[in-house]
């Protein structure tokens, strides 16, 4: 099956490498310059025309050059009709028929230049001065995972075409990309006084092939602090900030990142990147965090000051093996990312502290997975782990913790089946070795399974009792087969919340709870806690009790992202309670949903106060969580 996201022609012809010349202009937000594709032609019959996708880009030149001694000559594209997730569809042709073994040779190589700018780009934030942390300066950000690489520039944008990229950006502040910085060097970056006044051009080149999903641009007021790398390591890493943010991020992240990486070497295969920096970007970013190649972007929420949320971080480095290296052929099989990697990380997590540190991570990730299948009662299609999405279906309707949870449980299960740790890590690596670089399918993954155990007649025995389909394409609030934690970690944690249960019939003022409960309970612990009074066998607390939980342990007002949301979760509970209006208060995607269930017009007045704060994809899915688009 095709990618059902894409009207590009990209399996009659295909882009292999990108040349991005751009200039980032503040003034009017947006991003104008050309892009060069050099293409493959893949149709034993030739081809004729080359079709991008595109999403509200104004295209105003295209040019063809076909064999390297040729010229560029101009040509009429035709834009077609916006499609409302697709977009348009840019179509150019060539002039003649191009067949394969002409076109792939030096003398006959294709070339595409098409000169445009960016609109009201839905892959792109832009931040005023006000929406940062130093308050000077605006900022630029992208995201474009899934399908909005198209908003950023004309592409064919599927996972199914990796691209080598080279980049020229020019701008008034430190431009950042997903590659290899070629120039200017960091002490030849613009100076304070020089900041915001003066254009300076960076280049950038990223010579390993990545999905377009994966090209990300940020420009601001940032700077650089270096980790300290292993002994031995050919690789650099070290953390982008504002100026105001670096020493913290630093200190979150210098202890725990290259060790990160190192501990993922040893399972996988080399590291093949070259570069793993980490930018902080402001709070308007709508994930944790997002895996572009060579530069993760992170949330600033997982500053806490004593490195609590480090842990996204493994989830976000796994990647680049697993979605970066072994990349979804499309949407349909997006928990091939999601899903080893979440399993992935939780390996790392028993190789890093203990067996019990894995096993709590997964029963973490169960309450997201048992939530989400919830959320999807009533569309039970993407409960399933391989969906059959439609032609133009929008994959963020599918956005959840089921790849990501379902998946990892789905390895975990043929990790026992196969007998362990010791029998399934090998084919892991076998696993990366194979198929690095390259875009695959469940089907390619499954029959590469299959074989690798063929000649063991044990394993090959329990991989054929596998309940195959029920767990790709079952739906339902259950699991195929149970799948069993290690709980030794959670014990204080539901003990806390027996507790608190129990004591719902005393009075506040007679309450013997105090700090030293969650005293020496990490953050993980603190969230198993609260999500454990969130479980269906204990009704919600009293609106007393629930002040009391956030004052007693400094819960309603943390820094700490992650305990302040499972927090409000536990007072919205009853959407009737004086607890759940009082606490509607953090305009934050989860939040929102469950305000709605308590009063949806707070929950949309509430997001249009903070709307322009928002991401637009994080716009877009809160409006269909609040079903605002249903009234536009």
């Amino acid at each position: 099956m095709s990618d059902p996201t894409t009207q590009s022609n990209y399996h009659a012809i295909a882009t292999t490498d990108v040349d991005l010349e751009w200039r980032v202009d503040f003034d009017t937000q947006t991003i104008l310059g050309s892009v060069i594709h050099r293409l493959k032609v893949l149709a034993e019959d030739g081809v004729d025309k080359v079709v991008f996708d595109t999403f509200d880009l104004e295209v105003t030149r295209v040019e063809v050059r076909i064999g390297e001694e040729a010229s560029w000559e101009g040509v009429q594209f035709s834009i077609g009709q916006t499609h409302p997730v697709m977009g348009s569809a840019l179509s150019v042709p060539l002039g003649r028929v191009v067949d394969a073994k002409s076109a792939n040779d030096e003398k006959g190589n294709v070339r595409v230049r098409v000169t445009y700018k960016t609109r009201e780009s839905k892959a792109l934030q832009w931040l005023d001065p006000q929406q940062t942390q130093g308050k000077v300066h605006p900022y630029l950000f992208s995201q474009c995972q899934p399908i909005y690489a198209r908003a950023l520039v004309p592409i064919q944008d599927t996972p199914s075409v990796k691209i080598r990229y080279t980049a020229r950006v020019t701008s008034v502040l430190p431009v950042l990309m997903s590659a290899i910085r070629t120039a200017p060097p960091l002490d030849a970056f613009p100076s304070r006084d020089d900041l915001g006044k003066t254009l300076v051009t960076y280049a950038y080149n990223q010579p390993i092939p990545i999905p377009s999903y994966l090209l990300a641009i940020a420009s601001g007021d940032v700077v650089y602090r270096a980790f300290r790398v292993p002994e031995g390591k050919t690789w650099t890493s070290g953390v982008w900030a504002e100026p105001g943010l670096v020493e913290a991020a630093w200190y979150e992240f210098n202890e725990d990142a290259p060790k990160f990486l190192a501990a993922e070497e040893a399972i996988t295969i080399d590291y093949k990147f070259g570069v793993y920096d980490l930018l902080v970007l402001p709070p308007a970013f709508p994930y944790g965090g997002m895996e572009n190649a060579c530069l993760t972007f992170v949330t600033p929420t997982l500053l806490t000051g004593d490195r609590s949320l480090v842990d996204v971080v493994v989830h976000e480095i796994t990647h680049s093996w697993f979605g970066n290296g072994v990349t979804q052929a499309h949407a349909s099989h997006f928990w091939l990312n999601e899903g080893w990697t979440t399993y992935i990380e939780r390996v790392l997590q028993e190789r890093l502290h203990t067996p019990a540190h894995r096993g709590f991570s997964f029963l973490i990730g169960r309450k997201g997975l048992d939530d989400a299948l919830v959320l999807y009662a009533d569309r039970p299609k993407y409960q399933r782990l391989q969906i059959d999405f439609e032609r133009g279906e929008d994959p963020d309707d599918a956005y959840s913790d089921v790849p990501y949870e379902k998946g990892a449980n789905f390895l975990l299960h043929l990790e026992r089946v196969l007998g362990g740790l010791d029998v399934f890590l090998p084919y892991v690596r076998h696993y990366v070795q194979r198929f690095m670089g390259k875009s695959i399918t469940t089907e390619q993954w499954k029959d590469d399974l299959l074989a690798y155990f063929s000649a063991n007649d044990d394993a090959s025995k329990a991989l054929k009792a596998v309940q195959w389909d029920e767990w790709l394409f079952g739906e339902g609030l259950t699991l195929p087969a149970p799948v069993e934690y290690d709980t030794t970690l959670a014990s204080a944690a539901y003990a806390l919340a027996v507790r608190w249960d129990t004591a719902r019939v005393t009075p506040v003022s007679e309450l013997n709870f105090g700090p030293g409960d969650v005293a020496n309970m990490d953050t993980n612990q603190i969230i198993v806690f609260l999500e454990r009074l969130q479980a269906s066998s204990i009704d919600p607390l009293p609106d007393t009790h629930v002040d009391h939980l956030g004052s007693v342990y400094a819960l309603s007002h943390t820094p700490n992202a992650e305990l302040r949301l499972r927090f409000y979760q536990v007072a919205l509970r009853d959407p009737g309670s004086g607890a759940a209006r009082a606490y509607v208060a953090d305009a934050a995607r989860p939040v929102l949903r469950a305000a709605a269930s308590v009063d949806r017009g707070l929950a949309v007045r509430l997001y249009e106060a903070h709307k322009e704060a928002f991401h637009p994809i994080a716009r877009s899915l809160i409006e269909k969580d609040l079903g605002i688009y249903l009234a536009a």
